[in-house]
């Protein structure tokens, strides 16, 4: 089932501005500018920081490191004096690469924050360095690192934040372009921003990693206070969150964030023992379907195999990449990640990192990538040999192994990705993804925080429409999460 959905536009959203505001456009400036017109424009320079302008990084001021000092309240034991407990200090700062923290400590604030049993691997240090390591997230890419370290008395690392300054919209799956346009065609500066979140990864999880102390709580306000302060600070236009869990979602509405709400397919795992237990949930001509499709691939002669760890080799990452560029080349058309990402997240990660080949004799031709959760499955990237078609492999490699995957490692569910709607037939159903926006202008913020209110409306009602025509039979237990 195609479901068409229209979300407002720019303009729609510009009309909402207070006329106070809309005064301060220059008369030189479009009202409704199109693509062309910003192209056709006396003042070209304008269009870098826009987002389908070049790809490079605006004049960035350096910032004070040091955010401040508090101290937190309360004891933390039941019935104990304000006496018995010695007072907490804790400070916060500003790093401008992973680097400059451990990888313990970093990794024991992400399994704090969220529990070993649920582990996210992109929250990690060697994800997140490596994107660093390799060229992909820094200055250059127009990703520059600020990260928010919180310190006890004894600079104990006790929370982490993932922060970026960005020039440009690019490789966060939450689209705020025609924010940006908004903001150009009234002459004012929408970029650089700052940007919470992993990059080039559309995953929920925890954004605001704190170790689990008693007064995590007054951590996690403070950190919040911390990021609002540094977006009036750094002058910059807003504050973005993006796939935060939907409990720092919620917590964020109540320090004057703006709510948003995006969609996604997974696939939830039903104590089933193999994938036919999982086939006979589904309806009778969707069963065939993916029965059919997955005969294709013997019938083609290809031989899939799941590699973990010390299995996956420096050649599978060299054809991974080439697959990888094939796929950004005809489809995206911009390759966030270098080869390098992938040798030295392959082996930073071990055993976490499962990539799923699909081989024709000796030859490798198509391989897709996952990461391994506590209790989850994250497919992240596909790709197959330039200029060959091989029907059904891409579902085979992306969808299907990552359901056989998931039983075999007893997974709750597997996570795959941002869009595709023939992600349903196939057993992923919609779930709601989260984001935060502190919009610095307050004309701005009002009219964006209305057009919110709608584009919620219109994603509730897709994703009722998609789950009402879902594939299983009637009286499984899906439970759609909106």
């Amino acid at each position: 089932m195609a479901v068409v959905c229209n979300f407002y536009s720019l303009t729609d959203l510009a009309k909402r501005l207070p006329s106070a505001f809309i005064r301060q456009n220059p008369p030189q400036l479009v009202k409704s500018p199109s693509r062309q017109s910003f192209q056709n424009s006396k003042h070209p320079s304008k269009v870098s920081a826009i987002f389908w302008g070049p790809r490079k990084t605006v004049e960035l001021h350096e910032m004070d490191l040091s955010l401040g000092e508090f101290t937190v309240t309360g004891s933390g034991l039941e019935g104990a004096s304000s006496n018995e407990v010695r007072p907490q200090k804790i400070s916060l700062s500003v790093v401008s690469s992973i680097s400059e923290v451990s990888p313990n400590e970093w990794d024991a604030c992400a399994v704090d924050a969220i529990g070993p049993e649920k582990i996210n691997p992109f929250l990690t240090h060697g994800f997140l360095s490596s994107l660093e390591e390799s060229g992909c997230a820094v200055k250059e890419t127009g990703w520059l690192p600020r990260h928010i370290i919180a310190q006890d008395e004894l600079k104990n690392i006790i929370g982490v934040v993932p922060l970026y300054l960005k020039s440009h919209s690019y490789g966060e799956f939450v689209f705020d372009h025609s924010w940006a346009d908004a903001y150009y065609s009234y002459g004012s500066r929408y970029y650089p921003k700052l940007q919470c979140c992993v990059p080039f990864t559309p995953v929920t999880g925890k954004r605001i990693l704190i170790r689990n102390t008693w007064y995590k709580e007054q951590v996690f306000d403070k950190i919040v206070s911390a990021l609002k302060d540094m977006t009036a600070k750094f002058q910059v236009s807003s504050l973005h969150v993006t796939f935060p869990s939907e409990d720092e979602w919620n917590k964020m509405k109540e320090h004057g964030f703006l709510q948003r709400i995006g969609m996604q397919y997974h696939w939830k795992n039903c104590d089933y023992r193999n994938f036919d237990d999982f086939l006979m949930d589904m309806k009778q001509s969707k069963r065939k379907n993916i029965r059919q499709e997955r005969k294709k691939i013997s019938a083609q002669n290809l031989r899939m195999k799941r590699l973990r760890g010390d299995e996956i080799k420096a050649k599978h990452w060299d054809s991974f990449y080439k697959f990888y560029r094939n796929t950004t080349d005809n489809k995206w058309g911009r390759a966030f990640l270098t080869r390098d990402f992938f040798h030295n997240m392959g082996s930073k990660m071990g055993d976490q990192v499962l990539l799923i080949v699909a081989e024709e004799g000796d030859e490798l031709v198509a391989g897709a990538l996952n990461l391994i959760g506590g209790d989850t499955l994250f497919g992240r990237l596909w790709g197959c040999l330039p200029q060959v078609y091989y029907p059904s492999l891409h579902f085979e490699a992306c969808y299907y192994q990552a359901i056989e995957a998931a039983i075999e490692l007893n997974l709750k569910k597997v996570e795959a990705g941002a869009q595709g709607e023939h992600k349903i037939q196939r057993g992923y159903l919609p779930v709601t993804t989260y984001s935060c926006h502190y919009i610095l202008d307050e004309g701005f913020r009002e009219a964006i925080k209305d057009f919110l209110v709608r584009e919620t409306d219109q994603v509730k009602l897709v994703m009722k429409l998609l789950h009402d025509s879902g594939p299983f039979k009637d009286g499984v237990h899906q439970a759609i999460e909106i």
